[in-house]
């Protein structure tokens, strides 16, 4: 089963390369950009029976090793 985690920066934590690119898009003329949020996304095959299994086995990825639980949050999607 394929899972999908993507990874960003808790709110209030600072994001420099966000703003970086923010700043950016100001620059190349995308007006109205309040704000970017610059992340991670993994996409795994997983062995997995079920898609509740197969979002655990992901939550499982993300706290031991693919986020920082103290300054980042994780979102987890089955592909299928």
């Amino acid at each position: 089963m394929k899972i999908q985690v993507t990874v960003t920066p808790k709110s209030g934590v600072l994001d420099p390369q966000g703003k970086a690119i923010a700043g950016a898009l100001g620059r190349l003329g995308f007006e109205g950009v309040a704000d970017v949020r610059a992340g991670k996304v993994f996409r795994v095959d997983v062995a997995a029976s079920s898609t509740a299994e197969a979002r655990a086995v992901a939550a499982a990825m993300a706290e031991k090793l693919l986020a920082n639980p103290v300054i980042e949050e994780y979102e987890v999607e089955v592909l299928g």
